[in-house]
């Protein structure tokens, strides 16, 4: 190498490296200046919005511009580095316009907050609560504009409590966020035998059973509200450790002893945004709805056939108790379109024949997997 530093050969490979990096430095200037004209037009944008008192967080704006993007990109530069970087661009155009409030279920560091982050962007200001009742009422009293919250996870199933809230409440769903999980294994320690009591949420705990039932024989697992208290605990406990996301491990200064711990491969969370909105449809959305039927024979079925007639592909349904008679049940349905859809509006307007209770929670644009 060193004989390599000082010859000839070695100058024509600085020269050429040079020659490169000076272009990505070009190009890297230029990108700056076109970033800071882009926020001039952003702000001014706001400021018409401000005028009209009009709402400034548009997620079907936002998923038209991702989409058009991914579209006319030719590579080699991947299209989800390309979104993950449109969207921090996107959230502090957002922010210049007006500071954006999103309650997540807490404290920071957890799943939930990991997907605000994906979805909103890092300058988003972000209002941690321990509750999911907390997070719809920050919303529904104006202290956020917006909540994220977890539906349901493709091992563990619905997240009952979700459903449950919807019943009272007036907010909408405006988007879905679809993320992959990946449970770590964390501690102040740096070897997993030293390990003598593990925290994690019940969820986490349940998603890494077969795991911690073959790596950690005999050692005890203890509940906590969330996979962020988990760390946190593990962060005062030096002789425990917490499963939990690689942004605790970072927010907590805990080592990874363990990537990946979770029994499945593909462990899909899905989170909900709720707001006062109602976003206008892009093409490609969703619909959610919940209602409840007629206790009679058949009633069901005369309740999913207006979809089968209208070709609606039903992407999810769901009962739950309604807490207020005896054996009533309220149905949750997801539904591939947009209630402004005219197919999906007929389907949904011949349910009310059927139906003791219908309620329409949101349409919004379809999620991908980050």
């Amino acid at each position: 190498m060193r004989a390599f530093s000082g010859s000839e050969e070695y100058k024509k490979y600085m020269e050429e490296l040079r020659k490169f990096r000076n272009n990505i430095d070009k190009i890297d200037d230029e990108m700056l200046t076109l970033l800071n004209k882009r926020a001039a037009y952003v702000i001014e944008v706001g400021r018409i919005k401000r005028a009209r008192k009009s709402t400034f967080y548009k997620p079907d704006r936002e998923r038209q511009i991702l989409e058009r993007l991914a579209k006319y990109n030719r590579g080699p530069f991947p299209n989800d580095a390309l979104k993950a970087i449109y969207r921090e661009i996107l959230a502090a155009s957002l922010a210049l316009e007006e500071p954006l409030k999103v309650s997540c279920l807490g404290p920071l560091g957890t799943f939930t907050h990991l997907a605000a982050l994906r979805h909103f962007g890092s300058s988003a200001s972000f209002v941690p609560e321990d509750s999911i009742k907390k997070v719809f009422e920050n919303v529904e009293t104006n202290k956020a504009e917006y909540g994220v919250v977890p539906i349901e996870n493709s091992n563990e199933g619905v997240v009952s409590h979700t459903l449950d809230m919807f019943m009272d409440s007036d907010l909408q769903v405006v988007a879905e966020i679809i993320l992959e999980v990946s449970h770590n294994l964390l501690s102040r320690q740096s070897r997993r035998s030293k390990i003598k009591k593990i925290y994690s949420h019940p969820q986490g705990l349940a998603q890494c059973r077969g795991w911690l039932e073959s790596n950690m024989p005999g050692v005890p697992v203890a509940e906590s509200t969330s996979t962020a208290k988990a760390a946190e605990l593990a962060a005062k406990d030096p002789n425990s450790a917490a499963i939990a996301s690689e942004i605790a491990a970072r927010m907590y200064d805990l080592n990874i002893l363990e990537r990946n711990i979770q029994d499945s491969r593909r462990n899909i969370t899905r989170f909900l945004v709720i707001s006062k909105e109602f976003p206008h449809r892009t093409g490609n959305d969703k619909t959610s709805i919940m209602f409840s039927i007629k206790h009679k024979p058949g009633s069901l079925y005369e309740v999913l056939l207006p979809f089968k007639r209208a070709k609606i592909n039903l992407t999810k349904i769901e009962s739950r108790p309604s807490k207020r008679k005896a054996w009533e049940y309220i149905f949750f349905v997801d539904m591939e379109g947009h209630i402004e859809d005219k197919r999906v509006k007929k389907a949904v307007d011949a349910l009310t024949e059927n139906c003791l209770y219908l309620k329409i929670l949101g349409s919004y644009p379809q999620g991908n997997i980050q």
